[in-house]
Parts: structure tokens; sequence; C-alpha cells
């Protein structure tokens, strides 16, 4: 089985994704975390974003795993708190914008997904990832509501970011994200629709358990 989420950057898919996983026994796949892995490995390397050559080569060469407890490895190195840092943040969504960086990532994140029942959330899971998807969801939230949240979040994780710092980071990233020439972010008729701004975590992942539950009693 593969529920597949899309959406903005701070619209509660991590999280959803999360909390879906532990609740119907699915592998939970980042696939955000695959693209802030090559970004990770970019800046390890002292490399330049416009450096697209040498980036597409890292993409080629590079080791990313996931494990029950949500933890991220690069290269066999535990670095789920790494990739959520600043620098990681602000090249990440140029670094997935090269379309030979997304291949490599699609094909990686299709050998996860075939392997599991699995639920995998990011921008283009419904639409390029797996248009075949079992279940396909697009969770969206306002973008004061997105920036309150991740800065609630990086406040949590003790990350020095400010709140117009990110608040003009996803705006940015939202820009990038549905203008991208592979992979964009896209709104479709198949997509149940999920508006989280004015919804607790709890109400938002029963909306999803309705639907995958329902649709399993009636079949």
């Amino acid at each position: 089985m593969i529920v597949a989420i899309d959406g903005p950057a701070g619209s509660g898919k991590g999280t959803v994704a999360s909390i879906l996983s532990k609740k119907l026994n699915l592998v939970n796949i980042d696939t955000g975390a695959t693209y802030r892995c090559v970004a990770l490995k970019a800046l390890r390397n002292n490399l330049n974003i416009e450096d697209k050559e040498e980036i597409i080569k890292l993409s080629n060469n590079i080791d990313i795993k996931f494990d029950l407890n949500n933890n991220v490895y690069l290269d066999g190195e535990d670095v789920t708190k790494e990739i959520r840092s600043k620098e990681v943040t602000s090249i990440v969504s140029p670094i997935s914008s090269i379309v030979e960086v997304r291949k490599n990532m699609v094909d990686l994140q299709r050998r996860l997904g075939n392997s599991n029942n699995v639920v995998m959330e990011g921008r283009d899971i419904t639409t390029v990832v797996f248009p075949n998807a079992d279940y396909k969801f697009y969770l969206d939230a306002t973008l004061e509501e997105r920036a309150k949240r991740r800065f609630k979040e990086y406040q949590e994780k003790h990350i020095d970011m400010s709140y117009d710092e990110i608040y003009e980071n996803i705006k940015a990233r939202d820009y990038n994200d549905s203008h991208k020439e592979v992979g964009s972010l896209m709104k479709t008729n198949e997509q149940v629709y999920i508006d989280s701004t004015n919804l607790t975590i709890d109400e938002v992942v029963e909306e999803f358990i309705k639907i995958i539950e329902g649709d399993k009693n009636e079949s």
C-alpha cells in the first residue's frame, strides 16, 4: 500500500506521515530529506550550488536510508538533525530543482517505496513519484500559519532562525516548488485536499485515517 502526500513547506506533511506510519504500520519515507541529504553532502564537499555537474555526480553516488524511528542516514551516518540546519534549508530548493538530481532521487524514492507498505510525502509524490498510489492527498495551510509552525519547530530544536527569515524562506520555496521544470508542486483532481490551517494535528490525522480506513471498509 502506498499513501502519497503532497503539499507546501510547513503544511504538516512530515508530522502527519510520521503519525500515520505508526498508526497504520507503514514505513515513513520523507522524500524532502533525500534532497536535504544531497544539499548537506554538497556543503560538506564545499560545492557551489551553481556547480550543477558536480552536484549531479554527487547525487549519483549517495547512500540514503531511513529507519523505523524516522531517522535519516547519509552514507551510514545519522544526519537527522544536520539536514534541518539553516545552511541546508537555504540551498535545498535550488538543488532539488536540478532535473538530473530529481531523476536520481525519484529513482531512489521508488526503490524505497516499492519494497514496503509506505507513507511518502513531498512535492511531487502523487504526480511524479507514485502517480498510481493507492491514496493521494494534498495537505495545505496558509503561508502565515506554516511559518508559525516552522518557527516553533525550530525553536524546539534550537535552530537559530527568526520568524521573518522563515516566512521569507517558505515564501521563496513556494514559488520555486511551483515553478520547477520537473516535479513541481501541483493540485490535481485526483488528490484529496485537506486545509490544516485551523485544525490540530490530531484532527488532520483523523481526516486521513477516515478516508483510508473508510475506503478499506467499503472494499
